[in-house]
């Protein structure tokens, strides 16, 4: 039986979202408005005066979301700055690539390390295996995390679908795991996640992923684990890496791959784009994709 009300500080209840949760919906309204509109790139007015609030408030509650202006941050998340940036990530990438995870594929100063299942655990998708699982706010709205005593194994954002949809998938993906809702033990990780002081170095813990996939998804999430922050390469790109043609079915599959990622922020495929500079899609929706790539470009402090 699911808990009731819990007492950890950072669950909000299902009817108060958390601040940076709700920040982030206004967030998406007005970057929704300026995707539609990025070629003649809508004043500050105009966005406000779309999703209903002053343009005060709007103000504010990009700074108080990213910590910059609202035209600062819109200027990343137009077509021709992820271009600008896609061809200025050509050398980052080959150089995170031989670099390694130790190198610059760190999230947020983050060290994230993590291990596969094996073969026979993979095959008896998650028979033997105790889950915990929470609802938590994040910069990017409500998301469901996951968690084992050997890592963390799961985050899907909520919107726009609902709690029960996003744990159905949560089943579907560990089908013979005993899942617990627990969130003061997925809190934890919660907090590592999703730190307050982003980008600031620190004293942590690694943050420990245990992965379940195929052998090729398992080298596609390896790469998209190694794109350092703030930064953008193609489905191309990694095909490439991994030793197939840039053309043909290659570049779809590692799509396909990545679109099955468990772990979006986590395993960044927020930060893969098609080679033409669109961002081709996202399981969780391409505006949620934009406010990420925003996020990280203004957190790295990426020219405009």
């Amino acid at each position: 039986m699911a808990r009731q009300a819990q007492t950890a500080v950072d669950v909000p209840a299902p009817d108060a979202p958390a601040e940076g949760s709700r920040d982030y919906q206004r967030i998406a309204a007005a970057l929704d408005y300026v995707a539609r509109h990025a070629q003649r790139q809508p004043e500050l007015g105009e966005i406000a005066a779309h999703i209903g609030v002053s343009e005060f408030h709007l103000q504010r509650t990009f700074t108080r979301w990213v910590g910059i202006s609202p035209k600062r941050f819109l200027q990343h998340v137009t077509l021709a700055a992820a271009k600008r940036s896609l061809q200025a990530s050509q050398s980052v990438f080959d150089a995170a690539l031989d670099a390694g995870l130790s190198g610059p594929g760190r999230l947020h100063d983050l060290f994230v390390t993590y291990e596969a299942v094996t073969p026979g655990e993979y095959k008896r998708r998650g028979a033997g295996l105790e889950i915990a699982y929470g609802f938590h706010a994040s910069p990017f709205g409500e998301c469901l995390l996951l968690c084992t005593e050997r890592g963390v194994c799961g985050l899907e954002f909520v919107d726009p679908h609902t709690r029960a949809d996003v744990l159905a998938d949560a089943r579907r993906r560990w089908p013979a795991a005993v899942l617990n809702e627990a969130p003061e033990r997925t809190g934890r990780a919660h907090a590592q996640i999703f730190a307050a002081d982003r980008g600031v170095s620190g004293a942590r813990q690694p943050l420990r992923l245990l992965l379940c996939g195929t052998r090729f998804q398992l080298k596609v999430w390896e790469a998209l684990l190694k794109i350092p922050p703030g930064h953008v390469v193609t489905y191309q790109q990694i095909a490439t890496h991994l030793g197939y043609a840039a053309r043909g079915p290659a570049p779809r599959a590692v799509g396909s791959a990545a679109g099955e990622n468990a772990m979006p922020w986590l395993i960044p495929c927020h930060r893969v784009l098609r080679k033409d500079g669109l961002l081709g899609g996202y399981r969780y929706g391409e505006v949620r994709k934009l406010a990420m790539l925003g996020w990280e470009a203004s957190t790295f402090a990426l020219p405009a």
